[in-house]
Parts: structure tokens; C-alpha cells; sequence
């Protein structure tokens, strides 16, 4: 007879996720994933395969948790310049509530895993891609409604967004100034135009 799984998976992802977070994915050992999920070895095994396993598994939480709800607020159809600064401002205040300074995964996972790991490179991919293209959408319509200048090619505009979003965070690990950040974010929001 089979065993029932004797604990909460969705529990032991978000545990997992923060600890790679806390520490990357080399940083993060076996027996720190079993004292952050409560959950035996064994049963992580039987779970998730392995630790990649249970790393993709994370990996598939941070975009549930950050990248698609902030896909859905791009879609929402709002003004563009009040919608971009909302999540420009948005990341940093996430940024500066974050106390611990977790990394952000998908950061982490492209300096430490993206080169060697093509699953790790897969999510990574996937949810930039995802980020990049409602960015590109919200700059596309507000530039055809003439809400933002077409000088610019939406689709530049749309990964220089995304890399400013991804440099605030990295920036905001080393010193989560605010004043600093958003010194930044005021930039960007002027390159639209």
C-alpha cells in the first residue's frame, strides 16, 4: 500500500523558496531545506525528486506569488504612466519593507544557476519573457493612443523597464536606500518620454 503524503507540499514549496531565496541555491543545503520545511529528507525526496526538484518547484512559486500577479496589473488596463509608476514604486517598496533582504529568485537563479542549468535558464526565461511582453503591451497601447511618444521602440522601452526593475532589486539587497531607489525609478519613468 502506498503512504499518503503526510504533509503540506504547498507549505514545504514556500518554505523552500525563502530559504533559497535567504541563501541561493548552492548556499542552501539538504538538511537547511529539511529544517525549513519541517519535513524529512526522505519525504523531500519522495516529493520532489531532489533538490533541483524542489528548487524548480520553488521556482514556479516566485512567479505564482510576484511575476503573475504582476503580469494581471499590467493587463488591468489602467493610465500607462500611472500604471508603470505603480510597479516601478511598487519593487521598491517591496524592496524596503524586506527587512532580511531576500534576493529575489529569479535574480539569483540567473547569476548562480542560468549557465549550467537549463531548467533553472527555462524558468527564468519564461517568466522575464512573460514580465517583458505586458510591459511591452501597456507601452504599445499608450503609445498608439498617444498617452506616451513613439520616439522609442516599445519593446526597448518595455526590457529597459524589466532590467530597471531587476537592478533595483539587486541594488536594494546591498542598501535599500528609498530615496536612492526611487531616485532611479524617476529616471526611468523620464525615459518614457
Amino acid at each position: 500500500m502506498a503512504r499518503i503524503r503526510e504533509f503540506d507540499t504547498e507549505a514545504a514549496v514556500e518554505a523552500a523558496m525563502n530559504a533559497f531565496r535567504r541563501r541561493g541555491y548552492e548556499g542552501t543545503s539538504v538538511q537547511d531545506l529539511v529544517s525549513a520545511t519541517g519535513v524529512g529528507r526522505g519525504s523531500l525526496y519522495a516529493a520532489f525528486g531532489s533538490k533541483e526538484g524542489l528548487y524548480l518547484a520553488a521556482m514556479d512559486r516566485y512567479r505564482e506569488r510576484y511575476a503573475l500577479p504582476l503580469v494581471e496589473l499590467l493587463r488591468g488596463g489602467a493610465p500607462a504612466r500611472e500604471l508603470l509608476r505603480e510597479v516601478l514604486v511598487g519593487t521598491v517598496d517591496a524592496i524596503v519593507r524586506d527587512g532580511s533582504r531576500q534576493a529575489c529568485l529569479i535574480v539569483g537563479a540567473t547569476t548562480e544557476r542560468i549557465a549550467h542549468d537549463p531548467k533553472a535558464a527555462a524558468h527564468v526565461r519564461s517568466t522575464t519573457a512573460s514580465l517583458e511582453d505586458a510591459l511591452c503591451e501597456v507601452i504599445t497601447e499608450a503609445q498608439a493612443s498617444g498617452e506616451l511618444p513613439a520616439a522609442r521602440d516599445a519593446r526597448d522601452l518595455a526590457r529597459f523597464l524589466l532590467v530597471t526593475m531587476q537592478g533595483l532589486k539587486v541594488m536594494g539587497a546591498i542598501d535599500p536606500d528609498r530615496p536612492a531607489l526611487m531616485g532611479a525609478v524617476e529616471v526611468a519613468l523620464g525615459a518614457l518620454g
